[in-house]
């Protein structure tokens, strides 16, 4: 048996207007190749970088929400290395003095328990232009070339492909709440690579560590937890077989489903850092780095802790509604209209909702459904006007069409049919259709009183109320 240890490094696209160190756009998603671009970015002689002042206030943001130490004096340094799709030869990044260090982040661990993942160091650093390649050679499209990257790398603190995954998860849902971060790695918004190796029980005894291999440009929070798993079969197989893993730089084959090897591994001797010569250090005050502070936004654990505290809701729906800040806002702003316990909201929110926004593909904000006519639906059920199970298909209109419940309960005929001598009168008809399951029943096969029911709510379809049809149907079948 081997012990897995697992580190992360995550690379965040921030959302920032301009790129890292000039004025071009950096909204690069689907823009016309080499569109956005300039001397700076393309490294043209005599160009000099700017900080982006708005891509470090993001980094403390995340920095601090990460409950990290902000240095007050950080360095940029070049980090050297030749890729055709950086056009410097050399990378703007944080090595020695990063922007953010010390942090960390609480996670569920394997074992049900609170466990905490050290955060080394979140610093920014600029992104790398992409090269396509096609059957005719390789194009290089320099827009991306220069966007703000916030790369947060932590400790060796995770032991298995489900830590790692609930840390990626929790990690998104901050940066999202932030607003320092879309999360969409569809568009590679975020990067992951993992760091893993295996060690005996004599090495971690001894306080060391196995031959660390690292996967790279992970674009999905599903890839990593499968490289995770396959790595930890290879590396066993290996020691197993009495070989040595080597350290390599792999990538994730989602076809072949195995991890490729792509090249050595280097070490940060190989990037020769070195303090970047056209960039002063930065230097943070103090009272600046409070006065960010100040802004940061109730962060997905503190605000699913509220839930769970002040409005009643179990810990698992608190946790799914306050993962993404929008689901949070949309419901607290239901529950206040509702104006009754916030709970029966979040049972709809988390139940009916999301699976609409399942199958649509969408988000809460696409739904045309304000959060005072869900507050709305839930009352005429309440109130009796109709049942739950059509207040569901009203529930999907009101998705379809963006109509209040009320118009729609008006328009269809849908009100619940609570009239006793109404209701009363399909039930006796019904048993009068139906001698012989009134025979089994009353001669033991008390099973049939939901089928008797289910008769009358589809000869009422679907309107009677459940309760006052069990109460008819129960006493004439007892009588």
């Amino acid at each position: 048996m081997y012990q897995v240890v697992i580190g992360m490094e995550l690379h965040a696209q921030l959302l920032t207007q301009s790129k890292m160190f000039c004025s071009c756009s950096a909204d690069t998603w689907e823009a016309s190749p080499n569109s956005h671009v300039c001397p700076v970015c393309l490294a043209l002689p005599g160009a000099l970088p700017v900080i982006n002042a708005r891509a470090v206030e993001q980094t403390v943001r995340a920095g601090l929400a990460l409950n990290c130490q902000i240095a007050p004096f950080s360095v940029f340094a070049r980090k050297n290395y030749h890729y055709p799709d950086l056009p410097k030869g050399y990378q703007i990044s944080q090595y020695e003095l990063p922007l953010c260090h010390d942090g960390w982040l609480l996670i569920e661990g394997d074992d049900g328990q609170p466990k905490r993942i050290g955060i080394r160091r979140a610093h920014l650093e600029e992104d790398t232009g992409k090269s396509i390649h096609g059957a005719s050679g390789t194009l290089i499209d320099l827009n991306r070339a220069g966007v703000p990257l916030l790369e947060i790398v932590t400790e060796a603190d995770m032991a298995s492909g489900d830590e790692a995954y609930r840390y990626l998860v929790k990690l998104r849902a901050i940066l999202r709440t932030l607003g320092v971060n879309s999360g969409d790695m569809e568009k590679g918004a975020m990067r992951c690579e993992v760091n893993l190796s295996l060690r005996t029980a004599e090495q971690a005894a001894a306080g060391q560590y196995g031959v660390k291999v690292e996967v790279k440009n992970l674009n999905s929070f599903k890839a990593v937890r499968d490289s995770i798993a396959y790595e930890i079969q290879r590396q066993t197989a290996v020691l197993d077989g009495g070989g040595q893993v080597r350290q390599v730089t792999m990538g994730w084959d989602e076809d072949r489903r195995c991890t490729v090897v792509q090249r050595s591994k280097e070490s940060s001797e190989d990037y020769r850092y070195f303090p970047e010569p056209d960039l002063p250090p930065l230097e943070l005050s103090r009272a600046w780095v409070e006065q960010v502070r100040a802004t940061l936004p109730e962060l997905p654990d503190a605000r699913a802790a509220r839930f769970v505290g002040d409005l009643g809701l179990t810990p698992r729906d608190a946790g799914l509604l306050a993962t993404e800040r929008a689901v949070a806002d949309w419901f607290e702003e239901a529950a206040l209209a509702y104006g009754g316990p916030p709970r029966e909201v979040a049972n709809w929110v988390t139940g009916q909702l999301f699976a609409l926004l399942k199958a649509e593909e969408g988000v809460i904000a696409s739904l045309p459904i304000r959060p005072a006519d869900l507050a709305a639906l839930i009352k005429l059920v309440d109130a009796g006007t109709i049942n739950r199970n059509t207040g569901k298909k009203v529930l999907e209109q009101m998705a379809a069409t963006g109509q209040p419940p009320a118009a729609i309960v008006e328009a269809q005929g849908l009100a619940q049919v609570s009239d006793e001598a109404g209701l009363a009168q399909v039930v006796d008809a019904l048993l009068a259709a139906h001698p012989d399951e009134v025979a089994k029943y009353r001669a033991g096969k008390t099973s049939l009183l939901g089928w008797f029911m289910g008769q009358v709510m589809k000869e009422t379809r679907g309107q009677g109320n459940p309760d006052l049809v069990r109460q008819l149907v129960a006493q004439r079948l007892d009588g």
